[in-house]
């Protein structure tokens, strides 16, 4: 999972080299903290957010397997 948020991040922004992914687990929760390029923000966000809406669905249906419940976070 971490391996296609880092894919899928590096194929939006300019600055792909400062593309990183860290993952919060809990008992129940998966929260994967994305951070960029403070110039790549916007980017990865999209106008209204709907970038990162679509990378938030695809995370989660790829994670239906899991038991547990799977967030992604933009952190800059």
């Amino acid at each position: 999972m971490k391996d296609l948020i880092t894919v899928i991040a590096k194929a939006l922004v300019d600055h792909p080299d400062e593309v990183n992914v860290k993952v919060d687990e809990d008992e129940r929760d998966i929260t994967y903290k994305l951070s960029v390029h403070p110039d790549d923000v916007g980017k990865v966000i999209g106008k209204q957010g709907r970038i990162a809406k679509a990378l938030r669905t695809v995370v989660t249906s790829a994670a239906v397997k899991e038991s547990k419940r799977v967030s992604v976070e933009i952190v800059s």
